[in-house]
């Protein structure tokens, strides 16, 4: 048994050496930093939260992680340190304008978890300008993704409440992080169920390839074909040859989205099926192509050890669907939900691996690829299952950019906390998306999503001219 400071340490994880994968490519490490805040309208008494705060690392093992690199093998490795004793900070940023409180908060974004035996998260007090109180976080995505972000936030507040507020309950235990390790590990190991999965994507990669559609059309796409004289190439540069990258953020009002959901629940499908569905139209629209690819993100928190027990779970594939002009917009998103409900079986499986056999498989030209889009929806919110207790109290939430992203796009879907409306956050690198292109590819995949749910028998086609 590896050991570290007297520690049990565990190799990381598929999920954790795909982050180290592409921050091996990137000018600043800051790549893998997560930064998040939760404000609340509310004045918060600053030493009790403190308490809850440290109450919460001692529930959670992933928030206590550390990371030791062994030379002679040239691997990380991880393990749990038993207690958090380092400082909690306060920042009043009360004389202060929100622009430049956001400002400090997204320079502490960027500054990368990059010490062996250091903590792999910070969190700091913090009273905003607008009077609302709570914590900004910022933490290594190896160690941290959107849902044991959510978590871990959840937790503290609710502890907070139990221990401040009469009536509210002591919240549930949560999950070991080392036994979902090893069991993450166990499967990593050559077990019947990889072997099972590996056949899987093995069989969907030699089927046919991909073809590449970009936001804009194929001009990409016919530019490489005559560049490199090849016009059967189907890959194009899927982003930039620069990392540096911004946050752009459109907001769906509270009532239409309200209308997305009824469509949803009515036709018991999920939001993300909807949104793949949007998105795919606009890219077949403005491609005139019926073979789309775009990728994404599966959060892999299915039991309840995965969902309370922290850390970086998400696997990206590749999600491809060829769909006619002549099916209907009811049959499109049946199609997606069924294909969706397959895929979702096979997920444990390394992403790296999938994606090195496709390019090996077809040869891909380096630094080319065949999706320009990739997408996380993430439906968890704060006020599931708890804070519900809480009544009317006000909070909002922000996420800050680190600087830096690996790829074209990424867009993140999620539920604003003020009025339940939808986020759509692109994380883009600057110098291959422009704020005015992405806001033109939101406006059309909303006008699609909508044409199609109140018209669900009209055909893609129809669809496609209307919008």
């Amino acid at each position: 048994m590896k050991t570290r400071k007297g520690y049990k340490a565990y190799p990381l994880t598929v999920a954790q050496k795909f982050h180290n994968y592409y921050a091996q490519h990137s000018p600043g490490k800051e790549i893998l930093n997560v930064g998040s805040s939760l404000t609340i309208e509310f004045q918060l008494n600053i030493e009790e939260l403190r308490k809850a705060i440290y109450k919460a690392y001692e529930r959670c093992e992933s928030m206590r992680a550390r990371l030791a690199y062994d030379k002679t093998e040239e691997e990380w490795y991880q393990y749990i340190a038993d207690k958090e004793e380092r400082e909690i900070d306060f920042v009043d940023f009360s004389g202060k304008t929100m622009e430049e409180a956001e400002a400090e908060m997204t320079a502490w974004t960027r500054i990368p978890f990059d010490k062996e035996d250091a903590p792999m998260n910070k969190v700091t007090i913090i009273k905003m300008p607008d009077g609302f109180e709570g914590m900004f976080i910022v933490g290594d995505h190896r160690f941290l993704d959107a849902q044991s972000l959510i978590c871990f936030l959840k937790d503290v507040i609710e502890l907070y409440c139990n221990a401040n507020f009469e009536g509210i309950p002591y919240p549930a235990d949560m999950r070991s992080y080392t036994e979902q390790i090893e069991k993450d590990l166990a499967y990593e190991a050559g077990s019947k169920a990889q072997e099972r999965d590996r056949a899987y994507f093995h069989k969907l990669i030699e089927e046919s390839e991909p073809i590449y559609n970009g936001i804009e059309g194929p001009g990409k796409l016919e530019e490489v074909r005559e560049k490199t004289g090849n016009p059967n190439l189907r890959a194009a540069p899927t982003g930039s040859d620069n990392f540096a990258a911004a946050i752009d953020i459109f907001h769906l009002e509270e009532e239409p989205t309200r209308r997305l959901m009824k469509f949803c629940e009515e036709q018991h499908i999920s939001l993300q099926c909807l949104l793949i569905l949007g998105i795919r139209t606009y890219l077949q629209k403005i491609n005139q192509c019926d073979d789309v690819s775009m990728m994404v993100a599966y959060a892999r928190r299915a039991t309840l050890l995965e969902k309370k027990s922290g850390g970086t779970r998400i696997h990206s594939f590749p999600f491809r669907t060829v769909i006619p002009e002549e099916k209907t917009f009811l049959e499109a998103i049946y199609e997606i939900r069924d294909k969706q409900n397959e895929v979702f079986r096979y997920v444990n499986f390394n992403p790296t691996e999938y994606l090195g056999y496709r390019g090996q498989y077809y040869q891909t030209p380096l630094g080319m690829g065949y999706e320009t889009v990739s997408l996380t929806y993430q439906p968890a919110t704060l006020k599931e299952k708890g804070l519900t207790d809480l009544g009317d109290i006000r909070y909002k939430t922000k996420r800050y950019g680190n600087g830096y992203y690996a790829d074209g796009m990424y867009l993140t879907v999620m539920h604003r906390p003020e009025d339940n409306g939808l986020d759509f956050s692109f994380e883009h690198q600057t110098k291959a998306y422009s704020k005015e292109q992405l806001e033109y590819f939101y406006f059309y995949i909303c006008k699609i999503m909508f044409k199609g749910t109140e018209n669900p028998n009209l055909k893609i086609g129809d669809i496609i001219k209307l919008v």
